[in-house]
């Protein structure tokens, strides 16, 4: 069985981050966010084959991917020539592929039970099984509406709250029959949401909805790229290195240079090269990328810091992100909720 993964998008709802670094490799703690989805992928022992769809930056997340941990998968790589949305990008991804497909959005984090989706699939013989998760605020998502058979039965767009239905959202993940592609036209864009689904519906195909209460979600905002951070870390997404139920655990590279009188409080994860300098504390929910510098008296709390930043003497970071390569100077304030692309540099304002 094939699986694509539909990692061609620019991931412009988390700009400035993504500027320079492509969504799909957008670090997680130690690796790229792709490598979570592929990991993932393995757990299903019927994939013989992952074709990873991109368009954005192909060259990077290729050199990336290649260069990163193996997880023993067989991974081949498609360059969409112009973005060919949803339906397209899978269309052009899954050529001469006659067998039922998985598809999985480059945004998505879960832990489906991808035996079940298929096997309902399969028992069904269903021409397309979209894979649901519940939300606590369905009147901000699109829901998917199915019968007591799990049927998909329509698409509601951000209705109000006396027209909620369901709590049940598109999760990003799809089961497919390649057959069922030749309604999506030829190298233009073609949205699986917005055409594919409801011509599937118009012709009356079968088409289910399989709903799971595993972890689930979408990281393309900067809210919820600090979230899932949060959410491994607390154990809510069991992943290396905060596996079991220590939800205080302190991960600290075996080269991280500390000097006297350092504090650093759990849950945190400090990458390796950094160096942290005396009187500095570091709080929960912290990340600290690859040979970050903090210099004396500085505080970090529930921030991310990619690799290679600068934190000056007595700066306060809090609920931030930082982008690589970054300078702070000393004394420096970041207000909370700041998001600084790759390279910024906030000056000493009594030097300006």
């Amino acid at each position: 069985m094939k699986a694509i993964l539909l990692a061609g998008g620019k991931g412009t709802r988390l700009r400035p981050l993504t500027i320079n670094t492509p969504k799909p490799i957008v670090p997680i703690l130690e690796h790229p966010f792709l490598f979570y989805q592929l990991a993932l992928l393995k757990e299903f022992s019927e994939i013989d084959e992952v074709i990873i769809s991109l368009n954005y930056q192909p060259d990077r997340i290729q050199e990336i991917i290649n260069t990163g941990p193996k997880l023993g998968l067989k991974i081949r790589y498609v360059v969409e020539p112009v973005p060919l949305g949803t339906a397209g990008g899978i269309k052009f991804a899954s050529k001469q592929i006659t067998d039922t497909i998985i598809v999985l959005n480059g945004d998505v984090l879960t832990k489906v039970d991808f035996s079940a989706v298929v096997k309902l699939h399969r028992d069904r013989k269903a021409k397309a099984t979209i894979v649901l998760t519940p939300v606590e605020n369905p009147g901000a998502y699109g829901l998917v509406e199915t019968d007591a058979e799990n049927n998909v039965q329509r698409f509601i767009e951000k209705p109000p709250n006396d027209q909620i239905s369901t709590n049940n959202i598109n999760a990003g993940i799809y089961i497919l029959e390649p057959n069922t592609f030749n309604r999506i036209p030829v190298d233009m864009p073609w949205s699986i949401e917005r055409s594919f689904f409801p011509s599937l519906l118009e012709q009356k195909e079968t088409f289910l909805g399989f709903s799971s209460k595993g972890y689930w979600i979408d990281i393309g905002t900067p809210a919820m790229y600090m979230k899932v951070h949060r959410d491994i870390m607390e154990g809510r997404f069991q992943f290396e290195p905060f596996l079991g139920k220590n939800k205080k655990k302190k991960v600290i590279a075996t080269d991280v240079k500390l000097d006297n009188d350092v504090t650093v409080q759990g849950p945190c994860y400090i990458a390796q090269g950094v160096k942290i300098e005396a009187g500095v504390q570091i709080g929960p929910y912290s990340v600290i990328g690859p040979k970050c510098h903090i210099a004396k008296g500085a505080r970090i709390e529930a921030s991310i810091l990619w690799k290679n930043t600068y934190i000056g003497r007595e700066c306060r970071v809090s609920n931030v992100i930082l982008g690589q390569n970054c300078n702070i100077s000393n004394g420096i304030e970041i207000a909370t909720g700041t998001v600084l692309g790759d390279n910024s540099s906030l000056p000493d304002p009594n030097h300006i």
